[in-house]
């Protein structure tokens, strides 16, 4: 649970500095937010949390 906050929140933040530098628009922004609850509620959310699952393991612990 914790991990899954931290990366919506990174992921947030993320989001907002593309907004921020207009390197995103408001349309492609929304259309992301959206691809996120789409792909949160289909069979692919399994294959993507076992995907960050194992980059979280393989960065070294500092």
């Amino acid at each position: 649970m914790v991990i899954t906050v931290s990366l919506v929140f990174i992921f947030g933040i993320a989001l907002a500095v593309l907004l921020k530098f207009k390197s995103l628009g408001a349309g492609a922004a929304i259309v992301a937010v959206l691809f996120g609850f789409y792909l949160a509620d289909t069979e692919a959310r399994t294959s993507v949390n076992d995907l960050m699952g194992a980059v979280i393991t393989a960065l070294p612990d500092r």
